[in-house]
């Protein structure tokens, strides 16, 4: 029997005892966002650093600003890449409570009536669960050959779910320490439960508010309407003019830096059988928008989008009020893809904004913080031994996906550290993460740990 063999029978005879840490885990109220738990988040923080010690990390609590961080080291020269694993073990607040058919911190597993079994918790798919994947492969590969195959750094954080605030400077201040050959990301999800994949794109995003301003107070719209402008109206026009009537986003250069995928992986996601009448269905709707002559899941993942995240202005409380408002506000997010430049788009936007507002208004903006897109070069060798150890795990190709969202952390690994990312998770789209009733299927746990065991193998080389 091979070493990966007799690692990969260790985890699933443990798997009771791997359990049994995970819960240990999610009893732990670490709840970020909220410093009345700041607490529980030193007590997850250690609790993490003594089970690396325990398994043969040398590991510490760094305390930050906000909540502290977990660093931990096994290191013995080994040939291939230095890996740093990321994965961070604070959660979300559980509001509200009485929609949880459970405790959310008295974790279970349920079996539903398919068959399926559950782990049932806050935190279970995100990310304690995720992140004790790679935990219980490390120490199912060090107690079954002596060492990991691969030297492994880990990084754990308490603020992903608050911001990030302590991540910027504690990066800077370890770059040294914490820079190594490739990073290992947990927060993604699946394909489907049966099969796995890496995502090699993440959509950057850029965002601003504004605020129309005509007439110097509300006005009477009997003896006004008509006459004096509505900066309702003027928002209106700017939301509308938007796109063209095509789907595409007419701000001049917007499209700038947006590259096309291969057409083989064009190809690759076509096999993977996606509907966009389920997709849509699930959320009550049924006919796709966008660029008409892009696939869905190229509009989700490979092409930027130009959305409004809300609109107001005038009397919005109940019954009328008959009134032309002396101001109105927009959001905007834009989601970027490729080499687009996050500031470039935001001063289209406003150019084109301005352009729209008559001489006697005004237009007041609130900047939002941008970043840009991130893309891994899809014949990075890291990305094809992830896809043979996936496949060998699962017996399924694991297709290279996108991600229609953002993970800031894989961003500053680029621009900090100098370190491409290999995004591999476990999660599915019903686990409910930031809602009651948060759940991580067994198989995923089970065979995420051994999916992670694999990878290491593979990046070793054996």
């Amino acid at each position: 029997m091979s070493s990966i063999d007799k690692v990969l029978a260790r985890i699933d005879a443990n798997l009771e005892s791997s359990l049994d840490r995970l819960f240990d885990l999610l009893k732990i109220k670490s709840i970020s966002t909220d410093p009345a738990f700041a607490g529980p988040c030193k007590q997850a923080a250690e609790w993490l650093s003594r089970e690396l010690n325990g398994i043969g990390f040398v590991a510490s609590v760094r305390e930050t600003k906000g909540h502290p961080m977990v660093v931990g080291h096994r290191k013995s020269g080994k040939p291939g890449p230095h890996v740093l694993f990321y994965g961070h073990y604070d959660v979300q607040p559980v509001d509200p409570l009485d929609l949880w058919e459970t405790d959310p911190f008295e974790p279970g597993i349920v079996t539903r009536e398919d068959g399926t079994k559950i782990i049932v918790a806050r935190g279970a798919a995100d990310d304690k669960g995720q992140l004790m994947t790679f935990v219980e492969a490390a120490r199912a590969f060090i107690a079954e050959t002596g060492d990991l195959p691969v030297d492994v750094t880990i990084l754990f954080e308490g603020e992903e779910e608050s911001g990030s605030p302590s991540l910027h400077p504690f990066l800077e201040a370890n770059r040294d320490e914490l820079s190594c050959d490739l990073a290992l990301v947990c927060d993604t999800s699946m394909w489907d439960a049966e099969t796995p994949a890496i995502s090699v794109m993440l959509r950057g995003m850029v965002g601003d508010e504004i605020i129309v301003r005509a007439a110097s107070r509300d006005l009477h719209s009997g003896l006004y309407g008509g006459s004096a402008q509505n900066p309702n109206h003027i928002v209106a026009a700017i939301i509308a003019g938007l796109h063209d009537e095509n789907g595409k986003v007419t701000l001049p250069g917007f499209y700038d830096g947006v590259i096309e995928v291969p057409d083989d992986v064009k190809a690759m996601w076509q096999r993977l059988g996606f509907s966009a009448e389920e997709f849509l269905g699930d959320i009550g709707l049924k006919y796709p928008r966008g660029e008409n002559d892009r696939t869905p899941l190229e509009h989700i993942w490979t092409r930027p989008t130009a959305e409004v995240n809300g609109m107001w202005g005038g009397y919005q409380g109940a019954g009328s009020k008959t009134v032309i408002p002396a101001e109105a506000h927009a959001k905007f997010t834009f989601r970027l893809v490729g080499d687009q430049d996050p500031m470039k788009v935001q001063q289209s936007f406003r150019n084109y904004v301005r352009s729209k507002i008559p001489p006697d208004c005004t237009v007041e903006f609130i900047s939002k913080e941008g970043s840009p897109a991130l893309r891994l070069d899809f014949a990075l060798p890291a990305v094809e031994k992830g896809q043979k150890a996936l496949q060998d795990e699962w017996g399924k190709p694991a297709p290279l996906i996108g991600m229609g969202g953002s993970i800031p952390i894989v961003g500053d690994f680029k621009r900090m550290l100098g370190m491409d990312s290999l995004l591999i998770g476990f999660g599915l789209e019903d686990d409910q993460i930031h809602s009651p009733n948060e759940k991580y299927n067994l198989t995923s746990f089970q065979k995420g740990i051994r999916s992670w065991a694999r990878v290491l193998n593979e990046l070793a080389g054996n």
